[in-house]
């Protein structure tokens, strides 16, 4: 027997309020999930903390960077970008798991709009890097960062890195959508991570690179976004250094969110 659906419910069915809704339930679905899995919620909170740590006290000694009293103050900024950056990769192993074990086919069979499933993914991310950084914050406040320009400035700073983390997370979905195994995907987002991570001034500064160097990192989106964290984190240029940032989060949303769903569709299609 084939279900007939009446055309105000279509209506109902098709409008944002009805995306909203669909959204909202994928992401309490990925939430209650990292809640019910210890050892996710263990690695989401011990990692980030660790990073932290032993940057700050493995190269606090060695790294003076200019105008900066205490290198936790220059660290804490390109620190939120590699804790995020890490942690979406998760994104696409989680994508690509979906689709492995079946559950995108479950989601076929619901009355819900494909791309829900993919922005109740990167919703719940944002979640949790909101958490992950207010962690990072406090125990790097405990070992002495401060904000130097102001709470509007601070809440800035965490409002860009929260939209760092939600560029990454859509560039990983776009991964787990194209590898569709688990395991390759994690490796896959680390190993495009890692080399944009350390070719940036997101632990020490630019000028301190080979010349050759230096044209890259100072290209370099990392470079681009920590520079820009940095100057809310401490104060001074920070218009100038935020909108690039601005530029290239927005660029990249614009190319990843429509070509993530596309490909979604079309692997969901057979």
């Amino acid at each position: 027997m084939t279900a007939t659906v009446a055309p105000r419910d279509r209506v109902r069915m098709a409008g944002p309020g009805w995306w909203l809704a669909n959204v909202a339930t994928i992401t309490g679905r990925n939430l209650h999930r990292l809640v019910r899995v210890p050892t996710l919620i263990a690695f989401a909170t011990a990692q980030p903390v660790l990073f932290v740590l032993l940057f700050t006290y493995a190269w606090g000694g060695a790294v003076r960077p200019p105008g900066v009293a205490r290198y936790i103050d220059y660290a804490l900024p390109g620190i939120w970008v590699l804790a995020i950056a890490f942690g979406a990769s998760q994104t696409g192993v989680a994508i690509a798991d979906d689709l492995a074990t079946g559950m995108i086919d479950r989601f076929r069979a619901l009355p819900m709009t494909r791309s829900a499933v993919l922005a109740g993914r990167t919703t719940a991310d944002a979640a949790r890097n909101l958490f992950v950084l207010a962690l990072m914050t406090g125990v790097a406040t405990a070992i002495g960062f401060r904000f130097h320009a102001g709470a509007t400035a601070a809440l800035a700073a965490v409002a860009l890195a929260v939209a760092v983390g939600l560029a990454f997370s859509w560039i990983f979905a776009m991964l787990g959508l194209l590898v569709r195994d688990p395991e390759s995907a994690g490796i896959g987002g680390l190993l495009a991570v890692i080399p944009l991570i350390f070719t940036s001034s997101t632990f020490v500064p630019v000028a301190t690179f080979p010349g050759w160097l230096q044209a890259v990192a100072k290209v370099n989106p990392i470079t681009v976004t920590v520079d820009a964290l940095r100057a809310l984190c401490l104060g001074g240029a920070a218009p100038t250094q935020v909108w690039p940032a601005l530029a290239w989060i927005g660029g990249l949303l614009a190319v990843t969110v429509p070509a993530a769903v596309l490909r979604y569709r079309r692997t969901t299609a057979r």
